[in-house]
């Protein structure tokens, strides 16, 4: 196309985009006309992607970063011949594939769900990272954002990690309309002070009028011929171009043009342009998946092992038995074991350094590419990723996480690196699985069963040593649970998982010696729960002692609780947690300040049945 060809179609977009919104009676067409022309010369002369072969392992990738400004994709996918004019007016309908904001359940073409802003980016740097060092099939990462989540700390984690790691496969460019939803940005048109902190991080920057046909096709250009750096195109644009009344004014963000019609007729009126999409090279992937079954590490009964350890050795093994496995750490890997992995499989493991958002963000973009992510920190740390979390169930991503260093039974180092709260975060995401094993055996088996999940799964992991009560040859089920002690006699049933297992157990040896005989459930599924052994134990010992190595709201005892919320009689439950704020001391000692030890839930239990038996 020439520059007329390429101004009519960016013309196109805007008036899509326009009339999309109208159409809602809502959505943000102001935020998508300042990039109109930025997107129009993008499909046209430089992105290479097969619209009717999505997953084409040599298509470029784009995100939307900016995800609110989903007219403007829309419009795009319309000029490409992706959807046709009757979809692109269903947009924000009822049932419509084109949401407010976009996701890839919905699409094929959307990488990954964008609109809480400042996270299009680090997860463009995962699909960057991932077709550099893995699939080398020679694709490029285009995303595009806006200059308001130049404010979000996670852009600049991202930035630092693409500088760092050589990412010249990766081009952000930013449109800067110098207007947010309130008013103005934080440095408005200055477009050297976003450069200055681009090129701190390492990155090309490219400074042009966005609006410029010709300056952004040579910018485009620029940045495919930059080697070893990723490239920033700043571009300055005018919220709102092209239409007088809300052209760079405030207080029409996020809102239909008043007068669409006028508007449009502005703009030069609808147009059909249709625009080929330049296709990829041939391309393959290099890596498989292989058989799947993994040669995993085998301990004794008995012998006292981390389940940190069993996640690592495990890890490693599931690695070698499928080579679509990754591994990423946030400069933890010492402790939370990942190191096993980085040994043996260096060329699939990714140091994140401590950077949370980004150890998420990359992992979801890896999972794009069909690689299966295992992402480890301390299970404290990862609260500060819980919106990628979050948005990673949205886009329908497969990661798994790990959580390692939970509880107070870590001891000495204090409640400020005490996972707390970590299964109540993940209880609650959508799809979420969530996994808390109690020994060696049972984690390495966990492990492996992660791999071949859906959606988010969590894995939380302990610091200290634990007795290894199961054989290498038990299997864990996703949604079962073990019961370790049942007679008919039993009084009442403690439920624990983890650290707590054991004192559970310690407890129930206590008890027995006075009489009184007491079920006990290892849930190392948490969620899903194993709802059958939990109502049959409650049907035959009418009490439940739920004990936990957590804080009370959202973990095993809701968990629990949750198993009886069908309108079923709910038994007598009574539920153990971290009630307290922990200070520094030994693990024994802080399972007993914190009221979860064996003597405790003992003591518990007797209270339980006492007040069982005067009822």
């Amino acid at each position: 196309m020439n520059t007329r060809q390429l101004t009519e179609l960016a013309q196109q977009l805007r008036v899509d985009s326009v009339r999309a919104s109208a159409a809602a009676g809502s959505g943000h067409p102001t935020s998508s006309m300042s990039a109109a022309d930025l997107m129009a010369v993008l499909l046209a002369h430089h992105m290479r992607y097969d619209f009717d072969r999505p997953a084409h392992p040599g298509n470029d990738r784009f995100v939307l970063s900016k995800g609110h400004a989903s007219p403007l994709l829309y419009a795009a996918y319309k000029a490409v011949g992706a959807i046709n004019d009757t979809e692109l007016l269903t947009f924000r309908r009822l049932g419509s594939r084109l949401e407010g904001h976009p996701t890839p359940r919905r699409l094929p073409w959307v990488e990954t769900a964008t609109g809480s802003l400042g996270q299009g980016l680090p997860v463009g740097v995962g699909i960057a990272l991932a077709g550099k060092r893995l699939d080398r099939t020679g694709y490029r990462v285009w995303v595009l954002c806006g200059d308001s989540e130049l404010a979000e700390g996670s852009v600049w984690e991202a930035a630092e990690h693409a500088g760092y790691e050589h990412l010249d496969n990766l081009t952000a460019i930013v449109d800067i309309n110098r207007l947010g939803q309130r008013g103005p940005t934080r440095h408005g048109h200055d477009l050297k002070a976003y450069a200055r902190r681009f090129q701190a991080f390492g990155w090309h920057t490219v400074e042009i009028d966005g609006h410029d046909i010709d300056a952004v096709d040579r910018a485009y250009e620029e940045a495919l011929s930059t080697a070893g750096q990723p490239t920033a195109i700043l571009a300055r644009t005018l919220k709102g171009k092209g239409v007088a009344s809300v052209q760079d004014r405030e207080g029409v963000h996020g809102k239909p043009l008043p007068d669409a019609e006028e508007a449009i007729a502005e703009l030069g009126g609808v147009r059909d342009v249709r625009v080929e999409v330049p296709h990829p090279p041939p391309s393959r992937l290099l890596h498989s998946v292989g058989p799947g079954d993994a040669d995993l590490p085998r301990y004794e009964i008995g012998d006292e092992v981390a389940t940190r350890d069993a996640y690592g050795k495990a890890l490693a093994a599931v690695g070698t038995a499928r080579g679509n496995v990754v591994a990423l750490d946030g400069e933890v890997s010492d402790s939370t074991r990942s190191e096993f992995f980085a040994k043996e499989h260096p060329d699939r493991f990714f140091e994140c350094y401590i950077a949370e958002q980004q150890l998420v963000a990359t992992s979801v973009g890896m999972a794009t590419r069909g690689w299966v992510p295992y992402a480890c920190t301390f299970a404290a740390f990862l609260t500060r990723a819980y919106d990628f979390v979050r948005m990673a169930s949205i886009s329908g991503a497969g990661i798994n996480l790990v959580g390692s260093h939970a509880g107070v039974a870590i001891g000495q180092d204090g409640p400020s690196q005490m996972g707390l709260e970590d299964l109540a975060m993940f209880r609650a995401i959508h799809g979420s699985t969530v996994l808390y094993p109690c020994d060696a055996n049972q984690t390495a088996k966990l492990v492996a069963e992660m791999a071949g999940l859906d959606g988010i799964r969590y894995l939380r992991t302990s610091r200290g040593g634990t007795p290894v009560i199961y054989s290498p040859t038990e299997e864990f089920p996703v949604g079962g649970s073990k019961v370790l002690r049942a007679s008919g006699e039993d009084r009442l049933t403690v439920v624990a998982a983890g650290v707590t297992l054991h004192e559970a157990l310690k407890a129930a040896e206590l008890l027995d010696s006075e009489g009184v005989q007491a079920r006990v459930i290892d849930l190392y599924s948490v969620k899903p729960v194993d709802r059958r052994t939990l109502r049959e134990a409650a049907d035959a010992t009418g009490c439940l002692l739920t004990v936990e190595d957590h804080r009370e709201e959202g973990g095993i005892g809701d968990a629990v609780l949750d198993a009886f919320t069908d309108s079923r009689p709910v038994p007598r439950l009574v539920r153990l947690a971290v009630r307290t704020m922990p200070g520094s001391a030994s693990p024994a000692e802080q399972l007993h300040a914190a009221g979860i030890d064996a003597e405790t839930i003992a003591a518990a239990a007797r209270l339980l049945v006492e007040t069982a038996v005067v009822r």
